[in-house]
Order: C-alpha cells, then sequence, then structure tokens
C-alpha cells in the first residue's frame, strides 16, 4: 500500500500531474456529464456499448475513470493508480479506434478519423507519472508521511 502512495520531491511530477488532469478533465466531463459538447452518461454508454460493442463494464470504467481520475490527479490522490488507468484506457483507444486513421490527428478534416498521437502523449505522461508519483503538493504524499 505504501508502493502506492509513496512519491518523490519533483515538480516535474506536479506539472505533469496537474496539466494530465486539466487535458483529461473535459473528456471525463463529456462522457459522464455531457458538458463540451458530449454526450453524457446514456449517451456515451450507448455509444461504447451498442456502436463499439465494448462490455458495459468496460465503458463505465472508461467514463468513471477519466472524470474521477482527472480529479484525483489534480489533487494527487492515487496518482499511480490513475496513471495506469489512462495507460490501458488510451491503449484502448489507439486499438479500437484510432489505429486505422494513423499516426497523426485530424487537423485539417482530411482523414477518416483522428489519429493517436495524443493517445501516445498521454500514455507517456501517465508512464512518467507511475514511475515518479504526485510530486510534491499531493495528497498522495501527505499519505505518504502518514504511513511512513
Amino acid at each position: 500500500m505504501k508502493a502506492l502512495f509513496q512519491t518523490d520531491e519533483s515538480w516535474s511530477s506536479v506539472i505533469l500531474r496537474v496539466m494530465l488532469g486539466l487535458v483529461m478533465f473535459p473528456h471525463g466531463a463529456q462522457k459522464l456529464l455531457g458538458w463540451f459538447g458530449g454526450f453524457g452518461f446514456d449517451g456515451t454508454m450507448g455509444f461504447f456499448t451498442q456502436k463499439m460493442g465494448l462490455p458495459w463494464i468496460v465503458a463505465f470504467l472508461v467514463i468513471v475513470g477519466e472524470f474521477f481520475g482527472s480529479l484525483g490527479l489534480l489533487a494527487g490522490f492515487l496518482t499511480r493508480f490513475t496513471a495506469a488507468s489512462f495507460i490501458v484506457i488510451m491503449l484502448g483507444a489507439i486499438i479500437t479506434s484510432h489505429l486505422p486513421h494513423g499516426f497523426f490527428m485530424n487537423w485539417f478534416g482530411q482523414q477518416q478519423g483522428e489519429g493517436y498521437e495524443y493517445h501516445l502523449l498521454v500514455i507517456a505522461i501517465s508512464a512518467a507519472l507511475f514511475l515518479s508519483g504526485a510530486g510534491k503538493w499531493s495528497a498522495d504524499r501527505l499519505i505518504s508521511e502518514r504511513m511512513a
């Protein structure tokens, strides 16, 4: 349990954690709440389960993971768990949706879908956070100190 919360004292972890949380929050809010032009929980569940054929539990975990995981990252709570979750979610997104469209995002609207470059960045940032932990100013750090 201690390894889950243990973290370094680096500012780089804080920067990566907060930026990833800020970037992932709107994606989770689209899926769960329908904010930022999203379909909300019911619409996203329907899309994932009916159109994509994902099991309901996978769809549910993606929605909840992106929303609450992003909030957890902002607070520095369960950073390693969330980072591992984001790696799995992004690998799943690449395999199920983005791989056929190539590497690049659809900047000019000339592809039939988005590439996977964004997903690779999320995976890389998540891997760094998984290895280093939440860094300074995090709930994980406070929990780790109390456990010591």
